[in-house]
C-alpha cells in the first residue's frame, strides 16, 4: 500500500463534529479529479456525484452508544463490526456528509466526512482500501 497516496486520500485534518449515541463517523476516501478520457471534461454535476458517491471510508469516531443495544446500553453480543482506525464500506446514499477544506490546498479536493448509524456498515475492507472499485 502506497503511504502518501493513503494520505492524500485519507488526510489527517479535524472533521468539525464527532458523532453523538449510536453513530460512527468515517472520513470517505477523496478521488481524484480527473477527464472522461481523450480530453473530455466532466461536467461539474457529474464531478461532484462521483465525489459523493464514494463509498470506502476510514472510520475516525465511534459514538458512546455505537455497537450498543439502545435501551440496556450493553454492548451488542457479537461484538462491534468495527473499530477507530479501520477501512469501510458505506451506504451510497444516506448519512450526513459534509467537506472540510485542507489548508494550502485547492477548494476541489477537500476532505469528506459522513456519520452513519452503527448498523449501517455494510463491511470491513480487508485490502487495500486504495485498489477497491466503487461504481457510480
Amino acid at each position: 500500500m502506497q503511504t502518501d497516496e493513503l494520505e492524500w486520500a485519507f488526510p489527517s485534518i479535524e472533521p468539525g463534529a464527532r458523532p453523538a449515541g449510536g453513530r460512527i463517523l468515517v472520513q470517505l476516501r477523496r478521488t481524484k479529479r480527473k477527464t472522461a478520457g481523450s480530453g473530455i471534461i466532466l461536467v461539474e454535476e457529474t464531478k461532484e456525484t462521483e465525489k459523493w458517491n464514494n463509498m470506502v471510508a476510514k472510520v475516525i469516531a465511534l459514538g458512546p452508544l455505537a455497537f450498543c443495544h439502545r435501551d440496556t446500553q450493553m454492548p451488542w453480543p457479537e461484538g462491534a463490526w468495527c473499530k477507530v482506525g479501520d477501512y469501510i464500506r458505506v451506504p451510497k446514499w444516506g448519512g450526513d456528509r459534509w467537506e472540510v477544506p485542507i489548508p494550502s490546498q485547492d477548494k476541489e479536493d477537500p476532505a469528506l466526512f459522513a456519520i452513519f448509524n452503527d448498523h449501517e456498515v455494510i463491511a470491513i475492507v480487508t485490502g487495500n482500501p486504495l485498489d477497491m472499485k466503487v461504481y457510480v
